[in-house]
């Protein structure tokens, strides 16, 4: 029999860690599992707080590790490079000896919004959005300056401060460093000086030294240390080459790398990450923009980033409150019963906390137009679908203002994108080919440690094996009812925004 070799991912979020192992030459997942199997505990001690031990992290890790070696009985010599995604934006902070200080401060804790409000209005918006192409808002820079406000006998021991990926490839190699895309989801990147963003630091008060050595995304970053390679039963010196924040590195599991490419996702919220050719960025916050994962200083790839909280969970309310007796596909069948458009019906799905595409407002989700003697189930649970697609198109025209030419939508096979009448609502009304890819992010990163290590020339050759499953192209002969549709939508929205 032939000798197979691989290539290692870990996609390390706030439920769960995920692992898998991807057959270099065929492409093909060699072993995939995720721990823990119950939702991962998030610490709370405060309302708006939420805190992770990192060291759960890892033990998930290894968990997931030691299950996808076993069951593929792949050999640790097999494995010829690592990559890492992790959830974007939290704070680790380790002292001189790699010591973790306290509980990382996650994505979702918003206990630095102050700092970030404060940071904005003291350095100045233009000087903010020309730099760091967002607001410090609460992103990982805030936190650290929530730690030396109100834990400063703490701040004071603080080595070096680390994103949530950081973290593993420091466990894994015994060695701090981070990327420029990295450092950007934090705003401790500075796009004009193309350099880290001291007048931020300075500005709250951070020594330079905080930050770690800078790797390039793609690159052998470091090596499995003997430590580690005992610990887990992986090789000494296998390189850990690729390391990205979950949302840039979705939209490369997705292959999506270059301006006009988009990557959608629909779970339990929404998020349209796209690829801009210029530093650019939105007066009015509704998105943010980060480094992407094939950003160089001489060649702008920027993720501009739409995060939509009422998605999924809306179409999820109504299966388990309206319609529980049915499966997922028979909802869809069902509220294909109903016309395009909804005969009038409407919903604004922004029933999920604050959203950030209409300016951190909390407008809660509204239904319009219901008429008792026309409107029945099927119209109801279309009107929900359409909604959602509806939102995603309102966020994507304030990536359009901002340079954006979007012509195809990536997406992973899953959640709401496997509804047959989601994916022709959201192709009609943006005009926009979805392509649906099986692929996850777990998967994604161990293609991009592939590249990082040389194994692959580069990530066209790493993504050769990426099948599309199903390609939807817009109905012209449809397009002008679903604008219609959207344009009734959006007045109702811009209506709501103005209360």
């Amino acid at each position: 029999m032939a000798a197979h070799n691989y290539i290692l991912g870990f996609d390390i979020g706030s439920s769960s860690v995920k692992t898998s192992l991807v057959d270099v030459e065929s492409g093909a997942v060699a072993g995939t599992t995720f721990f823990p199997k119950s939702e991962a505990v998030i610490i709370s001690p405060k309302m708006g707080w939420a805190e992770q031990d990192p060291q759960t992290w890892w033990e998930s890790l290894k968990q997931g590790l030691a299950q996808v070696m076993h069951d593929s009985g792949v050999k640790r010599n097999d494995i010829l490079a690592i990559g890492i995604s992790y959830q974007m934006h939290g704070l680790v902070c380790v002292d001189k000896q790699q010591n973790v200080l306290r509980p990382s401060i996650i994505w979702c804790d918003s206990r630095a919004v102050p700092y970030g409000d404060q940071a904005f209005h003291d350095i100045g918006a233009q000087k903010c959005l020309a730099h760091l192409l967002n607001s410090p808002g609460n992103f990982t820079a805030s936190k650290l300056k929530w730690v030396k406000e109100n834990e400063p006998e703490l701040f004071e021991k603080i080595d070096k401060i680390l994103l949530p990926g950081d973290y593993i490839a420091m466990k894994l190699s015994g060695v701090a460093n981070t990327t420029i895309s990295g450092l950007s989801e934090g705003m401790l990147w500075d796009f004009k000086e193309k350099a880290p963003a001291t007048f931020l630091m300075d500005y709250f008060g951070f020594p330079h030294s905080v930050i770690p050595d800078i790797v390039s995304t793609f690159s052998i970053q470091s090596v499995v240390s003997d430590a580690a390679a005992a610990e887990l039963g992986l090789k000494a010196g296998t390189p850990i080459s690729y390391r990205a924040g979950d949302q840039p590195n979705n939209a490369l599991s997705l292959n999506v790398l270059n301006p006009g490419e988009i990557a959608g996702t629909a779970g339990t919220s929404g998020v349209v990450y796209g690829i801009l050719g210029q530093n650019n960025y939105d007066e009015k916050g509704r998105v943010n923009t980060f480094a992407h994962v094939n950003y160089q200083p001489d060649l702008t790839r920027l993720g501009v980033l739409l995060c939509i909280n009422g998605t999924g969970i809306l179409n999820s309310w109504v299966h388990r409150n309206i319609v529980p007796a049915l499966s997922y596909d028979q909802m869809n069948e069902q509220a294909e019963q109903a016309p395009n458009g909804s005969e009038g019906l409407k919903i604004v799905p922004f029933g999920n906390g604050a959203e950030r595409v209409v300016q951190n407002r909390e407008l809660g989700c509204s239904v319009h137009g219901l008429n008792f003697n026309v409107h029945g189930q099927p119209h109801l649970l279309r009107a929900a679908q359409e909604g959602v697609a509806f939102s995603f198109c309102y966020g994507m025209e304030v990536m359009r203002q901002m340079g954006m030419d979007i012509r195809r939508i990536h997406a992973g096979d899953a959640n709401m994108f496997l509804s047959p009448l989601f994916r022709s609502t959201l192709a009609g009304v943006s005009g926009a080919c979805i392509e649906l890819y099986n692929t996850d992010g777990s998967i994604g990163a161990a293609r991009g440690a592939g590249v990082g290590a040389g194994i692959y020339e580069n990530c066209e050759e790493a993504f050769s094996t990426l099948r599309k499953i199903d390609e939807i192209t817009p109905d012209d002969s449809l397009r002008g009812r679903y604008l219609e549709a959207y344009s009734e939508w959006k007045d109702i929205l811009e209506r709501l925004i103005k209360q």
